[in-house]
């Protein structure tokens, strides 16, 4: 296969940033209970995580094209390995703080180059949306398999041992380093001739361009939605449908492994069905799920659930609407970078992470509004806005889409 280690690479990079990026609420879990530190200052860690990523991604996405995507990828890696093994060897509620701050550094490096790369490494538009979708399905598979990988070095014995997660995730990082060191690009980037100013600025105006216009409201709109859906899940396990503090986070690995397989189902599919009906399609099942199953939760149980098989059905059946939602966003992302020339790559990148952060903010903070003064059953019926909202932006971003490969 043409280009097969830097793909395997930016496979693994992805894979070890879901682990690490989703982590975040079992590390403040632990810092309460290992570091003696309360909920409100355990919570700054999001911070911690989620600023760097939007605040770097701003300012160094316009001019990664002149350093190399190469290069900024084996920074990143650095950077978080060394902040893996301080976190070892730290074990403060202060070696946390560097820990996310070395993550946010570092993805924003990685999502930038990773999303520009990709225009390298393929040809057509249908070979970018599948290999954009199936880069995605992985980054949800890490995600997925956080539930699990760090309770597997948890023990009630040693309250410590937890910390061997970040040699194991140091060993994969090290793994993807050097895989990535000794990988050839044999295609290089559009680097402009502007000066790092003129880029910043180029970068800038690509917001008054319709296209990216509509692009922004969908991605917004969709993190929004999805962000909204995975971070109050297990709260809506535990407070709706009763569920135990364990059950309640490991049915929301349903919901994970769902946005997998829909992501990497969905690289397959684009390549005979075009987009703009996959993600309408979706939409219209997602939101069918959320007006008909949800309506159940008013009537669920009020003891507290302790074993798998007394879980109500529809908590089984609500996640899976990551299946039908998961498509979405690595398709809207794909045609907007096909769309635009392989030079804006880097700098459409920036704008992408930017503005699906604060979607994912927003989204979070709005349900989390919800939860407090409607109750949980009722919460999540909201998302049925934004997806309305979504779909009609969705067909202004093909509509706009068409007429930039008219004029190409």
């Amino acid at each position: 296969m043409k280009n097969l280690g830097i793909k395997a690479a930016l496979y693994i990079n992805y894979f070890v940033f879901a682990i690490l990026l989703n982590s975040v609420g079992i590390v403040i879990k632990q810092s309460i209970d290992n570091y003696n530190v309360s909920e409100t200052n355990a919570s700054v860690l999001e911070a911690f995580k989620d600023l760097p990523i939007a605040f770097v991604s701003f300012f160094v996405a316009s001019f990664l094209p002149k350093i190399g995507y190469k290069k900024s990828m084996l920074f990143a890696l650095l950077i978080v390995f060394f902040g893996c093994i301080y976190m070892y060897y730290g074990n403060t509620f202060g070696s946390t703080k560097v820990l996310f701050l070395t993550i946010g550094v570092a993805f924003a490096f990685i999502k930038v180059s990773v999303f520009s790369m990709i225009g390298l490494l393929t040809e057509t538009p249908q070979e970018h949306s599948s290999f954009m979708s199936s880069i995605e399905g992985f980054f949800m598979v890490g995600i997925a398999l956080a539930y699990f990988i760090f309770p597997a070095f948890f023990d009630e014995s040693n309250p410590d041992a937890w910390l061997r997660v970040y040699l194991f995730l140091a060993g994969l990082i090290a793994v993807s380093f050097v895989i990535l060191l000794f990988s050839k690009i044999n295609i290089k980037a559009e680097v402009s001739d502007k000066s790092v100013a003129q880029d910043f600025l180029e970068m800038v105006k690509l917001i008054a361009l319709p296209l990216v216009i509509f692009f922004i409201l969908s991605a917004f709109l969709f993190v929004m939605v999805e962000q909204g859906i995975m971070t109050w899940l297990p709260t809506f396990n535990k407070n709706v449908l009763s569920l135990n503090d364990s059950l309640s986070v490991q049915m929301a690995s349903i919901l994970a492994i769902s946005l997998a397989l829909g992501r990497l189902l969905a690289g397959v599919i684009v390549k005979k069905i075009p987009w703009l009906k996959i993600v309408i399609t979706c939409l219209i099942i997602a939101m069918v799920i959320v007006a008909l199953v949800l309506p159940n939760a008013l009537n669920s149980k009020t003891i507290e659930i302790n074993n798998v098989f007394d879980i109500p059905l529809i908590g089984f059946i609500f996640p899976i609407i990551g299946l039908f939602i998961s498509p979405i966003y690595p398709l809207i992302n794909s045609v907007v970078l096909s769309a635009l020339p392989k030079k804006m790559h880097s700098s459409m990148t920036g704008l992408i992470v930017i503005f699906s952060a604060l979607g994912g903010t927003f989204g979070s903070r709005i349900i989390g509004y919800l939860f407090e003064h409607i109750g949980g059953g009722k919460a999540f019926f909201f998302m049925l806005i934004p997806m309305l909202i979504l779909i009609a932006t969705l067909f202004m971003l093909n509509k706009t889409t068409k007429k930039y490969e008219v004029a190409r």
